[in-house]
C-alpha cells in the first residue's frame, strides 16, 4: 500500500513545522520567515514582508532567494486554479455522473489536492485528471478513460523486454529527434534578444551512441560539452513585433538497451569503491534524510541487510504510489518527501524518493532523465535513475515502469537493473548549470526536458512559450 496520505491540515502543518525547525527561531532569519509564511499560504502577508526586507538593500544572494519566493507564490497560484464551486465541473470531464457527494468523499480520502491560500482553498489544475489516475473506484465509473500508464507499451511486459533478456548483444534503436520551441508573439519587445537553451542529448557509452548534431536554426549555436551534467545546445535569435520566436534542433541517436541478472548472494559479498560516496548523501533540498523518511525507510527494510533485496523492496514501495500529473517541480520545496506523503507522485517524484531511500540505506543512487519512446506510437518526457550494486556497478532502475507482472520473477524485475532501447537521455543529474550560464530564474527548477528561455527582462516562464518533439525510428539492430 502507498504511504498514508496526509490530510490537507497536516501537510500545512508539517511545512510550518518543518520551517521552524531549519532554524528554530523564523525571526531569526528573514528568509526562513518569509518561507514559512508561504508554506502556510499566507501569501499577502509573505509579499508585505519581501517588500519590506527588499527595501533595505539585502545582499544579492538573499535578495535572488527572496525574490524567487515571489515567483513561486506566482507559480504556486497558476497549479492551483480551481475553485471549489467549479470542481465538479471539472470532475464531470472524466466521470459525467459525479455528484456532490461524490466530491466529499473522495476529498475526505485525500483524493482531491489542494491548497489554502489567503484563506480561500483551491484545487490543483489537475485534480480531475489526477483523480481517475489515483483512484480505482473513481477510473472504473468511466469505463472509456484510459489511464496513462496503460497507454505505454512498455508499461507491461511486452516482447521488446524478452528480446533483451535474451539477446547475446544489448538492442539498440536508432531514432531522429526534431525539437523545436516557440516563444509567443510579443512576449518579448521587439528588437531584444531572446535567448534559448534547447535540451540536447548525451553521449553516454554502452547506453547513449552517435549523437550527431543535424540542422538548427538559427544557424549559430553553442553546444554544451558532453561532460554539461545537463547539456544544452544555445541559440540567441532578436525579437520581432507581432511574431513568434521559433528556435529550432535535429540531430539523430543511437539508444541501447541494458540488462544485467542479479545474484543477491555476490551483492551481500562485495563492497563499495570510493568514487560513488558522493551518490550516498544528502542534497538539499529535494534528497533529505527526515525523520518522516527514516522512518518509512525502516518500515519498508525491516532486518534485511542484503543490498538488492533492499533495493527489491524499496522500489516495490515506490512503485505501488499512484503515477499522476505533477505540479510544476519548483513550486515543491522538498520533493522525495512530497512523493512519499502526496499519495501519487509523477516519474520524477517517484525516482527523487526512491534515490534518497537508496541512499538512507547505503546503496549509491544518482539522476538520468529526457524522453521515453515506444515501440509505438508513444512518447513523453521521463525521469529514471541509476543504482550501484557491487560487484556490478552502475546499472538503470525505472520505478515508473516498476514492476512488470509477469509470472516470471526475472521479467516483472526487469527494471531494476535493465533499461529498454527507446530512451533519450539528456540530464546524468538534477538542478545543475548550464553552459552557457542562465542570468534568470529558471522555469524548471530541477529537470531539463523542454528547455528554457529568457531575455535581458527576466526568464520566461511555461505560459510564453510551448515546445514540440516528433521522433522518427530509423532502424533496428
Amino acid at each position: 500500500m502507498p504511504y498514508p496520505r496526509l490530510t490537507h491540515k497536516l501537510s500545512l502543518i508539517f511545512s510550518a513545522l518543518l520551517a521552524i525547525a531549519c532554524t528554530g527561531n523564523t525571526h531569526a532569519n528573514p528568509l526562513t520567515e518569509v518561507q514559512s509564511l508561504v508554506d502556510q499560504g499566507s501569501y499577502q502577508q509573505a509579499r508585505a514582508q519581501i517588500k519590506k526586507i527588499l527595501s533595505r538593500s539585502p545582499a544579492q544572494p538573499l535578495q535572488s532567494k527572496l525574490l524567487f519566493e515571489k515567483e513561486r507564490m506566482r507559480r504556486i497560484e497558476m497549479e492551483f486554479t480551481i475553485k471549489r464551486e467549479d470542481l465538479l465541473a471539472s470532475i464531470h470531464r472524466y466521470i459525467p455522473d459525479a455528484s456532490e457527494d461524490d466530491i466529499r468523499q473522495w476529498d475526505r480520502e485525500g483524493l482531491l489536492e489542494s491548497m489554502v491560500i489567503d484563506g480561500e482553498r483551491r484545487f490543483f489544475r489537475k485534480a480531475a485528471y489526477n483523480l481517475v489516475q489515483i483512484s480505482d473506484k473513481a477510473a472504473a465509473r468511466n469505463p472509456n478513460h484510459t489511464r496513462f500508464t496503460d497507454e505505454a507499451p512498455l508499461y507491461a511486459l511486452n516482447p521488446h523486454h524478452l528480446d533483451i533478456m535474451a539477446a547475446a548483444t544489448a538492442p539498440r534503436r536508432s531514432f531522429r529527434v526534431d525539437y523545436s520551441v516557440t516563444v509567443e508573439p510579443d512576449a518579448v519587445p521587439a528588437g531584444e534578444t531572446v535567448r534559448a537553451w534547447l535540451p540536447f542529448p548525451k553521449t553516454i557509452p554502452g547506453r547513449q551512441e552517435q549523437v550527431t548534431l543535424l540542422q538548427t536554426t538559427p544557424e549559430q549555436y553553442q553546444l554544451a560539452p558532453e561532460q554539461q551534467a545537463q547539456r544544452t545546445i544555445y541559440f540567441e535569435q532578436p525579437a520581432r513585433a507581432g511574431k513568434a520566436t521559433e528556435f529550432r534542433v535535429s540531430y539523430r541517436f543511437d539508444s541501447i538497451a541494458s540488462y544485467t541478472p542479479i545474484d543477491p548472494q555476490r551483492t551481500a559479498q562485495a563492497s563499495l569503491p570510493d568514487d560513488v560516496s558522493p551518490f550516498l548523501q544528502e542534497r538539499a533540498p529535494h534528497l533529505r534524510f527526515t525523520p518522516q523518511l527514516r522512518a518509512l525507510s525502516e518500515r519498508i527494510v525491516g532486518d534485511e541487510k542484503n543490498p538488492y533485496r533492499i533495493a527489491r523492496k524499496l522500489f516495490a514501495h515506490v512503485d505501488s504510489i499512484p503515477w499522476a500529473g505533477a505540479r510544476e517541480y519548483s513550486t515543491i520545496r522538498d520533493i522525495s518527501q512530497y512523493a512519499a506523503e502526496a499519495g501519487h507522485a509523477d516519474c520524477g517524484q517517484q525516482t527523487l524518493l526512491l534515490i534518497t531511500l537508496l541512499r538512507m540505506n547505503g546503496i549509491p543512487a544518482r539522476w538520468q532523465s529526457g524522453w521515453e519512446f515506444s515501440p509505438a506510437a508513444f512518447d513523453t518526457m521521463h525521469d529514471w535513475g541509476e543504482l550501484y550494486l557491487a560487484p556490478y556497478g552502475w546499472l538503470p532502475m525505472d520505478v515508473t515502469h516498476g514492476l512488470l507482472g509477469s509470472a516470471d520473477e526475472k521479467s516483472s524485475w526487469f527494471y531494476l537493473g535493465g533499461i529498454d532501447a527507446y530512451r533519450l537521455i539528456f540530464n546524468t543529474d538534477y538542478s545543475q548549470p548550464f553552459q552557457p550560464a542562465k542570468q534568470h530564474f529558471r522555469s524548471e527548477t530541477v529537470d531539463s526536458q523542454r528547455g528554457e528561455v529568457e531575455w535581458r527582462g527576466g526568464n520566461l516562464y511555461f505560459d510564453q512559450w510551448d515546445y514540440h518533439l516528433d521522433w522518427k525510428l530509423l532502424e533496428e539492430s
